[in-house]
């Protein structure tokens, strides 16, 4: 998900070199839904990984 939201942020630069604001935006939008998500389901996991691994080694 995180190689999704760099490809997004990339294709937002170069569009906004080009002068395309309207495709830049909307990818720029894009990039940040995936990063903001990808952080999200990181502290997820990262959590039950913690728990969980109590839980099986106590």
């Amino acid at each position: 998900m995180l190689k999704w939201a760099l490809i997004f942020a990339v294709i937002s630069l170069i569009a906004a070199v080009f002068g395309f604001t309207g495709i830049a935006a909307g990818a720029a939008g894009i990039a940040k839904f995936l990063f903001i998500l990808f952080l999200v389901l990181f502290v997820v996991f990262l959590l039950l990984g913690f728990f969980v691994t109590k839980k099986v080694v106590d």
